[in-house]
């Protein structure tokens, strides 16, 4: 989740830099944090609104870069062939100083160090393994060819690009990002005038930027994703799971945003801090998942035949990425690693709180269900007469069938003894993350809610109450439950709503932020349409 928030962060950080880099826009540089910003707004408005990149938009963005770059990269280093020798020697003799001196150890933490810093950019490769569901069949073999074309792609641009700026002696210079001192450069020895030297600036700079607000999008896609499925695990609270009226994860896209723009505005925007947090947080994901495989390899041990092959390869693959984590932390400890190793602990810290909670909480309902175990239900329809349309009715939404939902009812009952003539139960079918995945999920939602209705009017008759029910399905509870309501009210003036909520012996914010508030929403918009709602407790004790 982290890794996802960062990318957002550094990925907008540097479009903004790269923007600012253009000759003609480098005078309003100091304008770079309120850009990034702004970024950050449209690409959250966008996501709330359920727009997702098109193939068709990326394609010339990424051609455009992809042409502007060959000509930099093959110019910049066939242009000043005869001067790689030269490049060659000096390597060459740093090592051999090292050596004489007894130094290769500090030669190597820099290249461990260097390595760390772009080592970000296999996240990539990440992304392809975290969306195996969505590539064309066969998907292993898409998914294989796309990583070849990833691996050998990103080492003949970033080596590239790092051999232009050996050999165009590229520096750091004011606020300028190096591609654009190094594109600058290259263009500089082509003697073009002034306006076609601009537009070539301006055009290879601002493909960067474009690409670059891309691989944010892939943050808003990624991280809701990750929400949603920890959401389901209860991991995290229970909303993150729901899709909104317009079927997006509204609640995870407003936090990556939330957390993304704490970040930018933590660090001012700066890249150089960004990407120190960055790596590290890469290099812990790299850590957990191969000890994740690690451990899946020795439990199968006995079914694959290879198992020790594939051991001893992510073996080594963790020994590397532990080694590589431990070096950057130490040597950039001080220099905003720790902001993120902060981070991810108090993220971790949260999602453990948060697990024990629902857990103690479903002890409590299975204590709940357990009580209510020996209630009869009428296997028939008992031929109860069905009362007048003005008969006192009492309508009551109720979730999966279960001791929360019929200690709602009892409560009723005990209230009000034998005042209701006929009880109608209404339930809502919730499309979220983990049924919005095909028509044969849904159609199992359905029926499971349908069977949830069937056994609610079946307890109610079995208690010498006339019952009926009804069920929707959608995205969004709420308006399906209000759409409901005002069907019953129509039909029966005399209806009352009725719900349960689950009430702790202390509320805190807590309990407020983790449970549902379904029930107090409805009863808000209820209270507009001049209907009656009332919440009953069911304690959690």
């Amino acid at each position: 989740m982290v890794d996802y928030v960062l990318t957002v962060a550094i990925s907008l950080a540097a479009a903004s830099k790269a923007i600012f880099s253009i000759p003609v826009l480098h005078p309003w540089a100091h304008l770079s944090l309120w850009l990034t910003l702004g970024f950050l707004a449209v690409l959250t408005y966008l996501n709330i609104r359920g727009v997702k990149e098109s193939t068709l938009v990326l394609t010339p963005i990424f051609l455009t870069f992809l042409l502007t770059h060959a000509i930099v990269i093959g110019w910049g280093i066939f242009g000043h062939s005869k001067d790689l020798s030269d490049i060659a020697g000096d390597a060459a003799t740093t090592v051999s100083k090292a050596r004489s001196e007894g130094s290769l150890w500090i030669l190597f933490t820099g290249f461990m160090l260097a390595y760390t810093m772009g080592a970000g950019t296999y996240t990539g490769i990440e992304a392809v393994s975290n969306s195996m569901n969505v590539l064309r069949d066969p998907k292993v073999e898409t998914g294989k060819r796309t990583m070849r074309l990833m691996a050998w792609s990103l080492a003949i641009t970033a080596g590239g690009i790092l051999m232009c700026y050996l050999l165009l002696d590229v520096k750091p210079k004011g606020d300028k990002s190096l591609n654009g001192i190094m594109i600058e450069a290259v263009a500089g020895t082509w003697n073009l005038t002034p306006g076609w030297f601009a537009t070539f600036v301006f055009i290879t700079l601002f493909s960067e930027a474009a690409l670059l607000i891309a691989a944010a999008q892939a943050g808003f896609l990624g991280g809701p994703a990750v929400l949603s499925n920890m959401a389901l695990d209860s991991w995290v609270p229970h909303r993150f799971a729901n899709l909104s009226d317009r079927l997006v994860t509204m609640n995870g896209v407003v936090l990556m945003a939330a957390a993304a723009g704490a970040l930018i505005v933590g660090t001012r925007g700066k890249v150089e801090t960004l990407v120190i947090m960055y790596s590290i947080n890469v290099f812990i994901v790299f850590v957990l998942t191969q000890i994740g495989m690690s451990v899946h390899w020795i439990k199968v041990r006995r079914r694959v035949k290879a198992w020790w092959r594939n051991l001893a390869l992510n073996t080594v693959g963790l020994v590397l990425c532990a080694t590589i984590l431990l070096f950057t932390v130490i040597q950039k400890f001080t220099h905003g690693g720790y902001v993120t190793v902060i981070i991810t602990l108090g993220l971790v810290t949260f999602c453990l709180v948060v697990k024990l909670h629902y857990r103690k909480v479903s002890r409590l309902l299975r204590r709940l269900d357990m009580a209510f175990r020996e209630i009869p239900e009428a296997a028939t329809d008992p031929g109860l007469v069905n009362p007048g349309e003005d008969a006192p009715t009492a309508v009551l939404f109720v979730g999966s069938y279960g001791g929360f939902g019929i200690h709602t009812f009892f409560a009723i009952h005990k209230a009000w003894p034998r005042y209701y003539q006929r009880f109608i139960f209404l339930s809502v079918g919730v499309v979220d993350t983990a049924h919005f995945k095909g028509v044969e999920e849904v159609e199992n939602l359905e029926r499971e809610t349908e069977n949830t209705i069937r056994k609610y009017v079946r307890l109610a008759r079995g208690q010498g109450c006339y019952a009926v029910g009804e069920y929707k399905i959608g995205p969004d509870a709420v308006e399906l439950m209000m759409d409901m309501a005002r069907k019953m009210k129509k039909e029966y003036p005399q209806a009352v709503f009725f719900s349960g909520k689950l009430v702790f012996p202390t509320e805190n914010w807590m309990t407020r932020f983790l449970h549902n508030q379904t029930a107090y929403a409805v009863q808000r918009e209820m209270q507009f349409d001049g209907m009656t709602m009332i919440v009953l407790p069911v304690r959690a004790i």
